[in-house]
């Protein structure tokens, strides 16, 4: 059997999430170019932490550059929407073709009383709250948690809910509600019937069905992958997707092969069909990766576990829930994508009063090279970043080697 070396891995991979299009080679930011780019993905995660623009929209700047962020708002919150808020990898905006995959967990959890939904729903909220909250939303249109009255509770963590917010979250969890809109990224809820566009397949799949369908996306995701893998891209145990990957290969779906890793190891490795040709272009060179990029903590292409380490001999960092003193690199770091390797990372902060981009800590990993390419590509990208984010002024406040942090700056200048 062909064993495929590490860069055609990392190539397929890269091909397989749409980071490989050289800067300045992208399709036009359209509406409909944007909805292609984060289809063949599958998902997108929603993350709250905004140190610059929050992840959902970090994710689609990867792979096309500049855009305008209120378009993708538009296909998710649009009269002519084709993304919806749901669940899949973690909280999501997922393609309305996929809608009906949430359906059987809605099911679930509206059948099964004993769940922890409906035992944590009886500890906070009294059930008869949650028909008066729908019938209030049914009556009045779409509602912000802020349009009930709180009867005194006050807000904290998402155990310290106010009732009606657990109630609009259970409903929402139902699929009884769906999330219409978010003004000032607060969720707006509204009937699932007002929301949901008449087009949308409403086919509930039984529930293996739905596992098979995500095991297979995942798998075609991420390129190519160890078969432990394609369940992570929808945290799917690997206890119940081993045996899909094995029934995908079996049907010759998925197909088993060998790769290098970053550490010259020879491992077992499983690639959807389609991507095989992708695979045996970049072990012949006719595909290479080309972009150089920034990419968020939760960017799917980390969604596989270690497989940054495996493929890339990198480790991708979330220092943000950790205390001050822990973090060994910073807040909200973001890896930067240099062709088909992981070169570095920074952690930034955007000042929006001042338009000031802060780089509060800047990191060129050990042993790459610190070449006139890199830092111009760099220096590309970030002035992309940079107006992508409004900002005027770039700050780096330090820099490992010092080196790149002066290159860089004097680079994105210039």
């Amino acid at each position: 059997m062909t064993i495929y070396p590490a860069a055609a891995l990392r190539a397929v991979a890269l091909r397989a999430q749409n980071l490989h299009t050289a800067n300045g080679c992208e399709s036009t930011p359209t509406p409909d170019n944007l909805y292609q780019v984060l289809n063949q993905i599958g998902c997108v995660q929603i993350d709250t932490l905004h140190m610059v623009r929050r992840s959902q929209y970090l994710v689609p700047w990867s792979r096309m550059g500049t855009y305008e962020p209120t378009e993708f708002d538009d296909l998710i919150f649009g009269p002519e929407r084709r993304f919806f808020e749901g669940w899949e990898h973690a909280a999501a905006i997922i393609p309305l073709v996929e809608y009906r995959y949430q359906m059987p967990h809605q099911r679930n959890l509206r059948e099964h009383p004993t769940n922890w939904y409906n035992r944590w729903l009886n500890e906070l909220v009294q059930k008869d709250s949650v028909p008066q909250v729908l019938e209030r939303v049914r009556r009045e249109g779409a509602l912000k948690v802020s349009n009930f009255e709180s009867d005194g509770h006050k807000g904290g963590t998402w155990w310290n809910w106010r009732p009606a917010k657990v109630a609009l979250e259970f409903l929402y969890a139902f699929g009884e509600l769906m999330i219409a809109n978010r003004v000032k990224f607060q969720r707006v809820y509204d009937l699932t019937e007002r929301v949901l566009p008449k087009w949308v397949d409403t086919c509930e799949p039984t529930v293996e069905e739905r596992d098979r369908f995500w095991v297979e996306r995942g798998a075609k995701a991420l390129g190519v992958c160890l078969p432990r893998h394609p369940g992570d891209y929808t945290w799917m145990k690997v206890t119940k997707s081993r045996p899909i990957v094995v029934a995908l290969v079996k049907d010759g779906i998925l197909l088993p092969v060998k790769g290098q890793l970053a550490d010259g190891k020879i491992a077992d490795l499983v690639i959807h069909r389609d991507n095989l040709p992708l695979l045996e272009q970049a072990a012949d060179g006719a595909l290479k990766a080309e972009r150089t990029t920034f990419l968020s903590p939760f960017d799917n292409l980390f969604w596989a576990a270690r497989r940054d380490e495996m493929f890339w001999g990198f480790r991708k960092s979330l220092e943000a829930y950790l205390p001050a003193p822990k973090r060994v690199y910073g807040y909200f770091c973001l890896p930067i994508l240099h062709k088909d390797r992981l070169v570095g990372r920074f952690d930034p902060k955007l000042e929006r009063k001042t338009g000031t981009l802060i780089l509060r800590a800047l990191y060129l990993e050990p042993g790459v090279k610190l070449g006139e390419e890199l830092v111009k590509d760099v220096a590309a990208a970030m002035c992309d970043f940079m107006k992508f984010h409004e900002a005027k002024e770039l700050v780096i406040e330090r820099s490992e080697p010092a080196a790149f942090g002066k290159k860089l700056l004097a680079a994105v200048i210039k």
